[in-house]
């Protein structure tokens, strides 16, 4: 007799539609629908099966066309000609052999970490708390006039060491670090090096995520914008002796970055590359909290996977070659989630306090952060709402109010400087939320709405337009990525309505919590979604890629023993490890992360670094010709860039040139004043400035005029180098 094929079974699973009503009741009511039901065979006639072979009915040919599924369907939401119709089709198809493949148990979620059980005597050590009390009232006091000093530094500090002296629990069993003896460890004749298949995993995947961060670093993207020039004139101004709290360039930005790069620009100077290497180190410092993440809701395959995509992602990447502050709203979002939600599994007070000083460091870090004392708010609500035992929710509800009041010292500073100058304080942000700069162009409810949709398709359909920080009109995932990250969101809601677990809703509620900063932008909703509002976003949105992997894997790797010998029903549902399958689950995640890591390089290298070249202007060429001045005997005082609309911000040249600070602007009706000035003279301007063509050889006959031949054409400039006169 022949042998089931895989059509036979896809065709007796979609003969089970008819039951689909059926399931979803038992899974609202939370009946075990662990049992399976094996849908009749296609032969009229029972089959014999051997015992030796792979049944069918066993492997699950399910998962893997879920998979294929997913993956056709966002491929067909690549661009340029996004079929979102087909596409729609696909996924829901896709939806509904997922359902199906839970009916029949294929699917094997992994389940979090128990929930611990603590007390608490909430006990406070008075004298470092009221030490605390009174340096944080002397800290706010002498935060005046947007100014660091050496006194309310040290009230700051002093008040933080207080205040954790004052709350912190001490283990009862303090951790001791294992002893080791240098001088035996170099008097060995040999030596025996452990690799286990974790920690190579471990090591492949850091090398591919600092490759990704760091590969082309210089290049990509290569140029400057307005942005870096604030950046960098904030940066200036820290080594000239100017310490400030808050720096009102630009609608403002807080400290923590630009006294970062102040730091670095000590050994990379006051540059471009500054700038990304902090915002590098941010991103890489956000995948060991990703990782952690993702231990604590599914277990450490699961956080290792969220890593490593995460590791070698587009979106995560390109936000930090841009070269600013982005990558440290994801940081200290994972950081203050992970210790939030292990603080509330783990029922403990010091994970409160951690949590509170990762939320007021991301406070200090980047503008959309603020958004996440708002996030963990909903959060609470969404654990107290499953929690029944009445001390758990008291105790939880004072630790919450701990944890708000340890984020309050570290923001005291910025909050002192808010009181000061609310109008520069809140500008950013108000001004897309409201309407300082234009109304409404509709109703705020829509907007909202359209907004929330917008956003919501970010991951899998429109990453926005802004070309500095994405690559315009497409996901913010590749496909492999994107497609397991509708399979995990779906994995998630299901196990949610099975277990009803906090942990579960709280992921799915963390990505449009999380982009709230871009949702909002209700005056613009053109600019909604961006990947730089959003990039908090990504922290969830890498667990759910790894949840739904590692669910795809674990389901791929284990036969379901459905039949005995003779084809009959087994009892029960029990599923067995196959080394066959566990190589063939093996080469699928080979498959995925080389489908993943190999358009992200694509993106990334090619796409990214193609769009942003020609998009922005060449200052680096600029400051390479006004350094070639200068290193000829040319002064500073004497290099000037006629501006012209839309082109380039006349401080970066400055900054190439090694002559930071400065502003070579030049205008037009000022140029007849340079005559008189002694010494060679040097004048940039764009080859569309015909005015100023005309008026420089005017002025300057005995001036050299040439074209700076640019790799990119539309970018070239003349060039006027007039010798000093004699």
């Amino acid at each position: 007799m022949n042998e089931p094929t895989v059509l036979d079974y896809v065709k007796s699973i979609f003969r089970s539609w008819s039951s689909f009503g059926n399931f979803l009741k038992a899974v609202l009511e939370r009946r075990d629908t662990t049992r399976v039901v094996v849908p009749e065979p296609v032969e009229t006639e029972p089959q014999a099966v051997n015992a030796h072979d792979i049944n069918l009915r066993g492997f699950s040919w399910v998962i893997l066309l879920v998979l294929l599924f997913a993956l056709a369907g966002q491929a067909t939401f690549e661009p340029p000609q996004q079929l979102y119709i087909v596409g729609i089709i696909l996924y829901l198809s896709a939806l509904g052999m997922t359902i199906l493949a839970v009916r029949r148990g294929d699917w094997r979620l992994s389940t979090p970490p128990a929930d611990e059980s603590q007390s608490d005597s909430f006990s406070v050590r008075a004298a470092p708390f009221i030490l605390s009390l009174f340096l944080g009232g002397a800290t706010f006091f002498t935060m005046s006039e947007n100014t660091f000093t050496a006194m309310n530094v040290s009230l700051w500090v002093g008040t933080i060491v207080f205040h954790l002296w004052a709350f912190w629990v001490r283990s009862p069993a303090p951790m001791r670090l294992p002893s080791f003896n240098l001088r035996e460890f170099f008097s060995r004749s040999e030596w025996m090096i452990r690799i286990t298949r974790w920690g190579l995993a471990v090591a492949v995947i850091a090398a591919v995520s600092i490759f990704f961060h760091t590969y082309r670093l210089y290049e990509v993207a290569p140029e400057m914008t307005s942005d870096h020039a604030e950046k960098l004139e904030d940066v200036h101004d820290i080594t000239r002796g100017l310490y400030s709290i808050y720096f009102p360039r630009n609608t403002g930005r807080e400290p923590l970055y630009i006294y970062l790069c102040a730091l670095f620009s000590q050994w990379f100077g006051l540059s471009l590359l500054t700038l990304k290497i902090v915002a590098v180190i941010g991103g890489l410092l956000t995948l060991p909290y990703i990782y952690l993440l993702g231990r604590e809701l599914g277990g450490t395959r699961v956080g290792l996977l969220a890593a490593a995509f995460a590791g070698g992602g587009y979106w995560p990447t390109v936000i930090e070659r841009f070269g600013l502050r982005i990558s440290f709203y994801p940081l200290f979002a994972a950081a203050t989630l992970y210790y939030f939600l292990r603080g509330l599994r783990r029922q403990r007070r010091n994970d409160f306090l951690l949590a509170g000083l990762a939320l007021g460091l991301g406070l200090n870090g980047y503008t959309p952060f603020r958004i996440m004392p708002f996030v963990l708010i909903a959060l609470l609500i969404v654990y107290l709402l499953h929690v029944r035992d009445a001390g758990t929710r008291k105790r939880i509800f004072i630790w919450f109010l701990l944890l708000a009041f340890t984020a309050w010292i570290l923001f005291i500073p910025l909050a002192r400087y808010g009181l000061e100058r609310p109008d520069l304080f809140g500008y950013r942000a108000f001004s897309r939320l409201g309407t300082l700069e234009r109304p409404f162009p509709a109703p705020v409810w829509q907007i909202f709405l359209l907004n929330l949709w917008t956003a919501l398709k970010e991951v899998n359909w429109y990453n926005g337009n802004i070309w500095v920080h994405s690559v315009p009109g497409r996901p913010a995932l590749d496909v492999a990525s994107a497609a397991l990250f509708l399979i995990g969101a779906a994995l998630i809601l299901v196990r949610y309505i099975r277990n009803r677990h906090w942990k579960d809703l709280m992921l799915l509620l963390a990505v449009p919590l999380l982009q709230m900063p871009s949702i909002l932008s209700l005056a613009y909703p053109e600019e909604n979604p961006s990947l730089n509002r959003t990039a908090g976003a990504l922290v969830p949105v890498f667990l759910l890629v790894g949840f739904g992997l590692d669910s795809l894997l674990g389901s791929l790797s284990h036969r379901r023993e459905v039949q005995d010998a003779s084809g009959a029903p087994s009892e029960g549902n029990s599923t067995s490890p196959s080394p066959k399958l566990s190589l063939f689950s093996t080469i699928v995640l080979l498959g995925l992360m080389w489908m993943s890591f190999s358009q992200n390089f694509d993106l990334i290298f090619n796409k990214y670094a193609k769009g942003y070249s020609m998009n922005s202007w060449n200052s680096s060429e600029m400051g390479l010709v006004i350094r070639d001045f200068l290193d000829k005997g040319g002064s500073a005082e004497r290099a000037w860039i006629v501006p012209y609309p839309f082109w380039v911000d006349t401080r970066l040249p400055a900054f190439w040139a090694g002559v930071p600070g400065r502003d070579l602007a030049i205008a037009p009706e000022n140029l007849e004043s340079t005559i008189s000035l002694p010494g060679p003279k040097l004048f940039l301007f764009i080859l569309r400035d015909e005015e100023s063509r005309r008026a420089l050889e005017s002025l300057y006959p005995n001036g050299t005029l040439t074209v700076y031949n640019s790799a990119i054409e539309h970018q070239r400039f003349y060039v006027l180098r007039v010798p000093a006169a004699p």
